[in-house]
């Protein structure tokens, strides 16, 4: 049996996003070894739960937030003595090790996202992330800083870089011609997704709100949409107001999974200028539906955005300078459609779910033996 750890399935963002990539992975791998898989989550509805991603549908045990029922069933599960267990992110690490304590001959994984692993994890985490058999990353930067901060023995780090899910083809050409997405103005659409939380500020939004004014001059139909919740939205909504742009500003809840595409499909540009990002599924998204894309020069994100080629990189904070890269794409047809082709080709390349699920195959393959 193969064991799966997940925060959250049904939920918004890139790490539930990224943790069905993995359970899909895991599927595959365990039919072609004759293994069942179990999956619990911690954070979706108490019970028995179901997520339909492309033409698979995953089924887990959710736990309603309850930690001490998502330690019960893990637990549960770990006298069965399951062959391999994935803890798809480090806060579960040191339930990852009370199953090693149960299953002696269990082996383990522990995956990490970014930001959480780039300074020292409390010590009890710290350890637990240690004791893993493997700690995958979704990009070099994050590998090289979470062996440097967690203090990794050398080779147990490897580099899994994620995907686009099924409900993005890589090799079909983008349509234009779909229905606008629900809350989208009319106009040129500048797109952002993600979660605005307060705790995770650095996404770059308000640094988009600001460079607005700046655009608003010479492109008088241009718009930001913002889609996603958060803690954040009142001070963005505020700012926006601040900042006389308000009619300009679109915060839409999140897309649904199986809707993204056609929420890419309807901007000219996608912008997220963080400097927390450790990978940027919604980066590759876009690229696959061939937008040019604007990142920060930070993180994982340059492993992404090849700047000046499929998108433009800019430093943290440097508005003049995010409102200069808006400006050459949007005055530019052009240069606009040359980097969306470039972001196309790219997606279709580098970040297929073929790819991601070949490596990890790789990956729980060396632990079997």
């Amino acid at each position: 049996m193969i064991v799966g750890l997940f925060p959250q399935l049904l939920g918004a963002g890139g790490i539930p996003r990224s943790g069905c990539l993995i359970a899909l992975a895991l599927t595959s791998f365990a039919e072609q070894h004759d293994e069942r898989c179990r999956f619990i989550s911690l954070g979706d509805p108490v019970g028995a739960g179901s997520l339909k991603t492309g033409a698979r549908e995953l089924r887990f045990t959710g736990c309603g937030g309850s930690k001490s029922s998502f330690v019960s069933a893990v637990l549960g599960l770990a006298i069965r003595q399951p062959s391999i267990a994935v803890a798809l992110h480090p806060d579960q690490a040191p339930v990852l090790h009370a199953m090693k304590i149960l299953a002696p001959g269990m082996r383990s994984a522990v995956v990490v996202h970014g930001v959480e692993v780039w300074t020292p994890l409390p010590a009890v985490q710290r350890w637990s992330v240690q004791s893993a058999d493997r700690v995958l990353a979704p990009s070099g930067y994050t590998l090289a800083l979470v062996t440097k901060e967690q203090y990794l023995p050398l080779g147990k780090g490897r580099k899994l870089a994620w995907s686009l899910g099924p409900e993005f083809d890589p090799h079909r050409t983008p349509c234009a011609a779909s229905s606008t997405p629900d809350g989208f103005p009319r106009g040129r659409i500048i797109l952002t997704v993600g979660r605005w939380e307060a705790s995770e500020a650095y996404k770059g939004v308000d640094h988009l709100i600001m460079a607005l004014p700046t655009l608003l001059k010479l492109f008088p139909a241009v718009h930001l949409v913002a889609a996603g919740e958060g803690t954040d939205l009142p001070r963005l909504q505020s700012l926006a107001v601040e900042s006389g742009v308000s009619d300009h500003v679109h915060f839409l809840p999140f897309i649904a999974r199986e809707e993204l595409p056609n929420a890419y499909d309807h901007c000219e540009v996608f912008a997220m200028p963080s400097r927390g990002e450790g990978f940027g599924l919604v980066f590759i998204e876009a690229m696959a539906r061939g937008k040019p894309v604007i990142g920060g020069a930070h993180g994982g994100t340059p492993e992404i955005i090849d700047d000046g080629t499929n998108g433009y990189l800019v430093q943290y904070g440097d508005v003049p300078q995010l409102a200069d890269r808006l400006q050459r794409l949007l005055s530019d047809d052009s240069r606009r459609r040359e980097m969306g082709s470039q972001a196309f080709a790219k997606a279709g390349r580098a970040f297929t779910f073929a790819r991601l699920s070949s490596e990890l195959d790789i990956i729980l393959s060396e632990l079997s033996d």
